[in-house]
């Protein structure tokens, strides 16, 4: 690609992310907000709230596989502008939730069908990112698409919580879900400018078959999740059980340290390959997640919290270059959503089983499970590693043997 080319390129792929960002403010927005509304209903406490909340990802995870396969068939354009719409139509939805004329079980049902529509709209926009920056950029790119598209969600997250809050208090639940529409609104009229991406055309296989041939980055990205998740869910619990100040800081620290090490490390992946990048991403998480399990002061736990931040970052992007490597173009977007999906399973499960394991062993178990999960992670990257050079220095007979 020639430099004019690469910038043209560069800048189309800021425009998606930008439209990304904004349209994954729908899933930011009402994320603090939901809990706070459920549980001011009469008998609905936190596990109804925790179960609006929650279902969203589970509706991502039974769906990525319908969004890799639009991706794989109709194009990546195709797949996100209709994750676009249904973000729209799904933020309407949950719009009613809020009509006072409701009753607190008709509001509730009608989140919860708001919130499961909008699981389906983030697997569709995600995936179809995915696939439509990739196809733009081409593969040996896959990495900078990766980095790009985890930057404006994690961006959106770190945007949406606060600006959500501050517009519940202001204009109510439902001036949040019309602020939740029309983000995604914008996103799709910004989209509209991007050029589609060619659609590779082959044989297709089972879903199954292709997880089978991308499990192993796929537990590789779920075990790294667990600190993430872990840290999200109880930071603020671990500061406040230890009387330490600055509760609120952990989840900063954490997320400026990801957002700099995207920025600085972003092209890594495509320079030197995804497993070695992902490989040293882990052990830093490592790290990180041993300092806040042994902390003996809040300082030192931020630090653990810096670089957990920073070990997470490029472990999603580099391990995808990976999958994008070992499946063909045509099977790229299933093979992407299914990979998403070991990270969502992680994000999912992983608050009620640390939880539980805090109950009986205290908060400081909760990354101590994190380091475990980190280090294991690193194991299978290297493995995964060394079987890739090993293999390339066989000569091409032996290698199609092998296959």
């Amino acid at each position: 690609m020639s430099a004019t080319a690469e910038k043209h390129g560069t800048g189309v792929l800021v425009r998606l992310s930008i439209a990304l960002f904004l349209a994954y403010m729908a899933v930011a927005l009402p994320l603090s907000v939901i809990p706070v509304v459920v549980t001011s209903w009469s008998g609905y406490g936190n596990m109804l709230a925790g179960l609006a909340v929650g279902i969203a990802f589970l509706s991502t995870i039974l769906t990525r596989n319908h969004a890799g396969v639009i991706a794989d068939r109709r194009g990546g354009h195709i797949c996100m502008q209709r994750g676009l719409i249904i973000y729209i139509i799904a933020s309407l939805l949950c719009f009613f939730a809020a009509l006072p004329s409701l009753s607190a079980p008709a509001a509730f049902s009608v989140l919860i069908a708001g919130r499961l529509l909008l699981g389906l709209g983030e697997s569709l926009t995600i995936v179809g990112m995915l696939g439509w920056g990739i196809g733009l950029m081409g593969q040996p790119r896959a990495g900078k698409v990766l980095a790009l598209t985890g930057m404006a969600m994690y961006g959106a997250f770190a945007a949406g919580a606060p600006i959500g809050l501050a517009l519940f208090h202001t204009a109510g639940f439902a001036g949040v879900m019309l602020a939740a529409a029309a983000m995604p609104a914008l996103g799709l009229a910004l989209a509209q400018s991007v050029p589609a991406a060619p659609v590779h055309n082959g044989q297709r296989v089972s879903f199954w078959r292709i997880i089978g041939s991308i499990w192993q980055p796929g537990a590789a990205v779920g075990l790294q999740g667990v600190g993430f998740a872990g840290l999200g869910a109880f930071m603020a619990l671990y500061f406040t059980h230890r009387h330490w100040p600055h509760p609120e800081l952990g989840l900063t620290c954490f997320g400026l340290a990801f957002v700099l090490v995207r920025i600085l490390c972003g092209h890594l992946p495509d320079r030197v390959g995804g497993y070695p990048v992902a490989a040293g991403s882990l052990i830093v998480e490592t790290i990180g997640q041993v300092l806040l399990w042994t902390a003996p002061t809040p300082w030192l736990a931020l630090l653990g919290a810096v670089l957990t931040g920073a070990g997470c970052s490029m472990v999603f992007p580099s391990l995808g270059v990976e999958v994008v490597h070992i499946v063909p173009p045509h099977l790229r977007g299933t093979a992407l959503g299914g990979f998403a999906a070991f990270q969502d399973l992680a994000y999912g499960a992983t608050g009620p089983v640390v939880g539980s394991v805090a109950d009986y062993f205290g908060y400081g178990s909760i990354f101590f499970t994190g380091a475990l999960c980190a280090a294991v992670g690193a194991l299978i990257t290297i493995r995964l590693d060394f079987e890739k050079r090993r293999r390339e220095t066989l000569p091409m007979t032996a290698r199609k043997e092998m296959r």
